[in-house]
């Protein structure tokens, strides 16, 4: 069944169904992204609108996560079901060509400096070795036919393809245009099995960079079991993956790996987490969390850690080689990485 949305005003107990509106132009919805990407509720920066390729198509707009992947983003507008599908995967082909000059040339041009100083710039992190590793196609449209939909989960579910479409349908109440977002597939879980057929399996454990700082210390972490970031979305929002019962190994840049424990609270703003019967803020930590306790966004998150083994940052676990990454949070994957934490912290599966 192809996918609808509908949304209904709630008065005097009464459900009143909205009319819904059609957008007099799917550009204004590719502006609409262009300007706040987040739109799509993923954490991206645009890299180019209307780029041309290889083979005399027009993507609609490119973009990169914090990961370095590279983001097909494509308007159903007025194409035909089967056309707009074909296209995506014909521009999909294209994009997984590039290299990382082809594709800097092509965002420098677009964002008006170099693409390494916007990433700094969007995620706060130096733009990773590997850009364009792999790539993923997102269809957006206000409504979709049952054949492309079924094509669509075709090529997530069986082909392990990362393909999926959102949509967005307006909506008019009391004269006021409303823009409502839904997913044809959970994006998390479409992402997971494209890793599984691209990556190695992940292995269960997260890796999370402690990001030791004059705002941040290691000692009142192993203390008071916790782990945070905040100062913005991009990092509140990777601590917020974390769920109770995942287990994490702990990394201190310039150091190594130094904690092994298992999350027991999902995060909240640092202002409502308690340690005991006594908030976080009012203990007496050595490093004082400066972000606003009250913006959500700009405040730091925290999540509950029970430590099952630590190491000071002197006695820190490292080898050369040994997987490090600049994101908050990210899965472990890398195999030799994994063994020896394991082995160092003495962890026993099963």
């Amino acid at each position: 069944m192809a996918f609808t949305m509908t949304l209904w005003r709630v008065s005097e107990q009464k459900l009143t169904e909205l009319p819904k509106l059609r957008l007099d132009s799917e550009d204004r919805l590719e502006a609409w992204i262009e300007q706040d990407v987040s739109l799509l509720g993923m954490d991206l920066l645009i890299i180019g609108r209307q780029v041309r390729t290889q083979f005399g198509g027009w993507i609609d707009l490119v973009a990169i996560d914090s990961e370095g992947d590279l983001l097909i983003i494509e308007l159903k507008k007025d194409k035909t079901p089967r056309e707009v599908v074909a296209q995506v995967l014909d521009y999909a082909s294209w994009i997984s060509s590039l290299s990382p000059k082809e594709i800097d040339e092509c965002a420098s041009a677009y964002l008006k400096k170099p693409l390494a100083e916007a990433f700094r710039e969007r995620f706060e992190i130096a733009i990773p070795d590997n850009v364009n590793a792999s790539h993923r196609m997102l269809i957006v449209a206000s409504e979709l036919d049952d054949s492309s939909e079924r094509i669509i989960q075709y090529l997530a579910s069986a082909c392990s393809l990362d393909i999926n479409v959102v949509f967005f349908t307006c909506f008019q109440n009391n004269g006021i245009e409303l823009v409502g977002r839904s997913w044809l597939m959970d994006p998390e879980e479409v992402e997971e099995r494209s890793d599984s057929r691209r990556k190695v399996p992940w292995s269960g454990f997260w890796f999370i960079n402690v990001g030791e700082n004059e705002h941040r210390n290691w000692d009142d972490r192993i203390k008071y079991g916790f782990l945070s970031a905040g100062g913005g979305k991009v990092y509140s929002d990777s601590l917020k993956k974390l769920k109770p019962g995942d287990k994490i190994f702990a990394y201190i840049k310039q150091f190594g790996y130094v904690g092994f424990g298992t999350i027991t609270e999902a995060a909240v703003m640092a202002k409502d987490f308690l340690v005991g019967d006594r908030r976080l803020f009012d203990l007496p930590l050595q490093s004082a969390m400066h972000y606003s306790s009250d913006d959500p966004t700009m405040s730091e998150w925290v999540v509950g850690v029970k430590w099952h083994k630590t190491f000071s940052r002197e006695e820190a676990k490292r080898f050369p080689g040994a997987f490090a990454n600049q994101n908050v949070v990210c899965k472990l994957r890398e195999e030799r990485t994994l063994a020896f934490v394991k082995n160092e912290f003495g962890v026993v599966e099963g």
